[in-house]
């Protein structure tokens, strides 16, 4: 009844109140005054005693509210003197906020722009504080308000410019984008892509990816954290991708999809990462990248075909020569342009905004299989100029082992066989940069990407089948335009320029370049897309294709669908959805016909979005999951590959310095920016204000 001030001490057997005990002053000559400070109450028989209840009594007299009172000021801190001496006015909390929001919009702007915030001298004297103080200045220089409040006019304890409350901005600034991001998950399943690479300080980081579909039904990949991988085993990765999921309340159970690299420690069947995360989610189903995929077919098949091999080092080997001295590099654009201005002389080329670029060579890449088609364009398009500068390199070369490496490449360009293989790569190339190009798109969905995967091997099918006259014509064309000698196609072939009767197989010049060439280094390119793209080898992905909405009547195969449903994802559909199902899908494909906005749909995840905006979500809620899980699937780790590039331009030689914490900070709100440009300046003061107590009123 009584337990704002009633206590009981079981070593006495009595009773006593607090505040009269703590705050009394000495008992006076009435008698009893002392009974619930000193003595304590034992009479338990008056405790009953109705109106005059002991404790009743004692509740009324002044003393014990005198005593209340003085607890009551104890325990009110905001009215203690040490704070009635520093309140402060609302002039003095606007002026704080405002210095406050001049350090948020600096941090936030150097950061959007991937700066180096702090300078080697920040004093006041120096002539370059730094690219945050900097900032603030120039802010300042264009606001007479927020000039008398910041740098040197600003209180000595709440400046907010050290690198302490940086750090503090930051983290508020990256854990705000987290936290959308959790929200924009909620409840759905979503998808892990993993990938790792070292950074400027060498040491191993590993990005972390989470791909779902949102609310209004499109695919999200969102760069969610960067961690140092101190030890790459598989357990040692799981732990930590773990602990970042559990930290952000995201269930792994929620995990419908894997996405890494070919590496043994991620791909392993039994110990391996993905393996790993099988064992606590049985429908987290791992995809090889599949621009991992395609990078590795291209490589191995060049390799397998020796001259294909060949080609490419002397095409390093030439662009080498021309990109080794800014000298050359300046000849051959000088080159190009007198090239050009002929040529639009006579009118041989269209003019217009962005025609007639004068380009240069193009270096290979060893990891991007893409850099090799730019090359190869490169050197088509500066074929002319290149030629030309090596034969100035050949007759003015200011040393005799540049005159012989440039004679070596002209005469290498100089060659039919090189010009072939030049334009046979070029067209083989062009067709697989196109599915290259289409991996790397955050919306890539697993079904689309198989349909252009087929869509490659049938193209270059056909350039086998029927390309190789109008591959002659364009060689032999261009053989002719820059006065190359053109076998005869009958004589016979000699391997190596040796003799003939060295030769076991007396073939023609046709014999070696259209089969032992072109039709042998096709057949491998399609050897290498059949191994690493087989649809028998992943059922899922093969049910998955009956999702296709391009002709809702023959390709959505409501048999497969189901399958699908009842083989893969048991755990995500009741019994009686299971049953359903079948009748939704029915409904589906008669009301996709007649519907206008569901009509000319191509990908599965337009299909999704359409659903979502003519709110036929409703109507097929579990065509929609289906959907959603298929979508969920990983397609390629482009977007961890990209974050990596991020990673270079944030983290360069002069910041290598740079703390993991505060890495991860900086490519979390760079990489998401346009979720971090939302967040309001206000909300993250106020955020700021609630971490600690601050010395200044804000």
């Amino acid at each position: 009844m009584f337990p704002s001030w009633l206590e009981y001490s079981i070593v006495n057997d009595a009773a006593y109140c607090l505040p009269c005990y703590l705050f009394s002053n000495k008992p006076s000559a009435q008698a009893g005054s002392d009974v619930f400070t000193r003595k304590g109450f034992r009479a338990w028989k008056k405790v009953n005693a109705g109106k005059n209840c002991a404790f009743l009594i004692h509740l009324g007299g002044s003393p014990h509210n005198n005593a209340i009172k003085a607890c009551f000021d104890l325990l009110n801190q905001s009215g203690h003197i040490r704070n009635i001496f520093n309140v402060q006015s609302s002039d003095q909390i606007k002026q704080n906020r405002l210095r406050l929001r001049s350090s948020i919009d600096s941090i936030r702007w150097l950061t959007f722009q991937a700066c180096a915030f702090r300078g080697h001298d920040e004093t006041p004297q120096s002539k370059n504080r730094g690219n945050f103080l900097e900032l603030i200045k120039l802010l300042a220089s264009y606001n007479d308000e927020l000039a008398k409040v910041v740098l040197e006019n600003a209180p000595y304890n709440s400046k907010y410019t050290s690198h302490i409350i940086q750090k503090e901005i930051m983290h508020i600034m990256s854990s705000k984008v987290r936290r959308y991001i959790r929200d924009e998950i909620g409840d759905s399943k979503f998808c892990i892509v993993i990938d790792e690479s070292c950074d400027e300080s060498q040491r191993e980081q590993m990005a972390i990816v989470l791909r779902f579909v949102d609310k209004n039904g499109y695919i999200q990949e969102r760069f969610f954290d960067i961690l140092h991988g101190k030890d790459p085993t598989s357990i040692t990765l799981k732990k930590a991708i773990c602990g970042v999921l559990s930290q952000h309340n995201l269930d792994v159970s929620n995990i419908r999809g894997q996405g890494y690299d070919g590496a043994s420690n991620m791909r392993g069947e039994w110990n391996g990462l993905q393996a790993l995360f099988l064992k606590d989610c049985s429908h987290a189903y791992y995809v090889h990248c599949f621009a991992h995929r395609l990078q590795l077919a291209l490589v191995a098949a060049s390799r397998e075909v020796i001259v294909v091999h060949e080609f490419f080092s002397k095409l390093t080997f030439i662009v080498n020569i021309m990109c080794s001295s800014s000298k050359r590099h300046d000849e051959l654009q000088a080159v190009k342009s007198a090239e050009l201005e002929h040529l639009l002389e006579i009118d041989e080329l269209i003019t217009g905004k962005g025609e007639n670029q004068i380009g240069t060579l193009k270096r290979v890449g060893d990891t991007r299989w893409s850099s090799h088609f730019s090359s190869i364009c490169s050197l088509i398009n500066m074929y002319n100029a290149t030629c030309v500068v090596l034969l100035k390199i050949i007759d003015n070369g200011s040393s005799s082992l540049k005159r012989v490496d440039a004679d070596v490449a002209y005469n290498t360009m100089t060659s039919f066989e090189f010009i072939l293989i030049l334009h046979m790569m070029k067209e083989i190339m062009g067709i697989t940069d196109c599915l290259c190009q289409a991996l790397q798109l955050k919306s890539q969905d697993i079904v689309n990407a198989m349909q252009l995967v087929r869509t490659t091997k049938e193209l270059i099918q056909k350039l086998r089948d029927s390309g190789w006259q109008s591959l002659l014509k364009t060689v032999t064309l261009f053989c002719e335009q820059h006065d190359i000698y053109i076998p005869d196609f009958n004589n016979a072939y000699i391997a190596r320029e040796g003799r003939a009767r060295h030769q076991k197989d007396h073939i023609t010049f046709e014999h070696h370049y259209r089969v032992n060439i072109f039709l042998t280094t096709i057949d491998k390119q399609l050897q290498e897309l059949n191994r690493r793209f087989s649809e028998q080898t992943m059922e899922l992905l093969t049910l998955s294709a009956s999702l296709d909405p391009k002709d809702v009547y023959k390709t959505f195969n409501i048999d497969n669908i189901c399958i699908l449903v009842q083989k893969f994802y048991p755990m995500d559909f009741n019994d009686q959805e299971k049953i359903n199902l079948r009748y939704q899908l029915q409904h589906f494909i008669l009301d996709a016909v007649s519907h206008s906005d569901l009509k000319n749909i191509s990908t599965i995840s337009e299909l999704s979005a359409a659903l979502t905006k003519t709110g036929k979500v409703n109507a097929y809620y579990l065509l929609d999951r289906v959907i959603r899980l298929i979508l969920t699937l990983p397609v390629s780790t482009a977007t961890t590959e990209r974050s990596f590039s991020a990673m270079k331009i944030i983290k360069t030689r002069l910041r290598s310095k740079m703390e993991d914490e505060f890495l991860a900070d900086n490519m979390v709100i760079y990489i998401e920016k346009e979720i971090a440009e939302t967040f309001t300046s206000d909300s993250i003061i106020d955020e700021f204000k609630s971490l600690k107590e601050r010395r200044a009123a804000l």
